[in-house]
């Protein structure tokens, strides 16, 4: 299969990232090393977080945050059904039960009195998600937790350099998850960093990681085994290079962002992205448009197909977790979410990222906006 003549991601790599790569080759430590280190500790110096602990990817570094935290069978951690649902799979993979609790409509984060409604007494935690890039409610959010003495663990896998009344996003839970696999603006190939300030937790996610270096010719086991989920110096290496460059990186985002929604403005019944009054500043991870109500998923896929005709890569931003197969397990059903689901199925990921050209992106909002007329009857594309 031919690869797409315009990508849905392609990373921001300069020869800084390079340079820094060929000087982890030409080293002795290919695996939880010095770089591994140094990434750490930029990255919690980045956010003014006291620990930050790097990970070989986001589920399992919440897997590994809701083990430390004690949270596992038997207990309900909620969460929203939408967004990126890879990190959300740590839940089920430590044990606890999912409670979903629907998103806002506009901002695509999980709504507060919809988690509120999820409480019970075997609820140990919240999650939500800056969905996409757009922050959570976490003023309310952290009312409730506080009120009903619940953490609130922060998934900011979508959304680096994004920020809620002056602050950036991985700065209101009491821990935070980051992800930095692709289409993440911070790209380090593979891998995640949990960060917090509690000195415990940081302790015992070392712990859960791997082994002490000492221990690893022993057959002792110790109070539990390792998960083995320790990141390369390889891809630390990329990930503080990102980081080094990363106000860069957004700045070129930004003026992409900006050719889209030029283009986007051209046809009538454009409405812009929406921006919650609290927020601050939004780095989206992808450039999401939301169909119009008389759009199906079907018409979705449509849009989707003819994209791709044209060899553009896009892809539908969310299939709801409420909806899969190990979750429907679980007895959850399709009409559980309303929210979720019309936002779901009528959700378009475009290609975002440093290298397009304002006039490949015309291309890409022209094709889409013809097919959504083919298939629509000239149905508006709301953003």
């Amino acid at each position: 299969m031919s690869q797409p003549s315009i990508l849905l991601s392609d990373p921001d790599i300069s020869l800084a990232e390079l340079e820094a790569v060929e000087n982890v080759l030409k080293s002795p430590r290919l695996s939880a090393g010095p770089v591994v280190e140094e990434f750490e500790a930029a990255f919690a110096q980045y956010l003014g977080r006291k620990h930050a602990i790097a990970v070989s990817s986001a589920t399992l570094g919440l897997t590994m945050a809701l083990k430390a935290y004690g949270i596992g069978p038997g207990d309900e951690v909620i969460a929203p059904p939408f967004g990126f649902r890879e990190t959300l799979h740590g839940i089920t993979l430590a044990g606890a039960l999912p409670v979903f609790a629907d998103i806002d409509y506009w901002s695509c984060t999980l709504a507060p009195e919809k988690a509120a409604a999820g409480i019970t007494e075997k609820t140990k935690a919240i999650i939500a998600s800056n969905v996409n890039g757009h922050p959570a409610m976490w003023g309310p959010l952290r009312e409730l937790a506080s009120k009903h003495g619940l953490l609130l663990i922060e998934d900011s896998s979508e959304a680096i350099g994004s920020r809620y009344q002056e602050k950036l996003v991985g700065t209101f839970g009491d821990c935070a998850i980051f992800d930095f696999s692709q289409p993440s603006a911070l790209t380090a190939g593979e891998g995640g960093m949990v960060v917090t300030d509690d000195d415990d937790l940081a302790g015992k996610l070392k712990a859960y990681r791997a082994r002490r270096p000492e221990e690893r010719q022993s057959v002792v086991l110790g109070g539990f085994p390792p998960y083995r989920a320790e990141m390369s110096e390889l891809n630390a290496a990329l990930g503080l290079t990102q980081l080094q460059r990363l106000d860069e990186i957004l700045d070129r985002r930004k003026d992409v962002e900006d050719y889209y929604d030029g283009h986007m403005q051209s046809f009538e019944g454009i409405k812009p992205a929406y921006m919650a009054p609290e927020v601050d500043e939004i780095h989206w991870m992808v450039y999401l448009v939301h169909l119009g109500t008389r759009f199906s998923k079907s018409s979705r896929d449509a849009i989707l197909q003819d994209l791709g005709t044209e060899q553009i890569e896009a892809a539908a931003f969310s299939f709801p977790l409420h909806r899969q197969s190990h979750y429907g397990a679980l007895g959850y059903r399709k009409g559980d979410y309303f929210v979720t689901e019309k936002l779901a199925d009528r959700a378009i990921a475009l290609p975002f990222h440093c290298h397009l050209s304002e006039d490949q992106i015309g291309f890409i909002v022209k094709t889409a906006k013809d097919a959504s007329i083919n298939v629509g009857a000239g149905a508006a594309i709301y953003l």
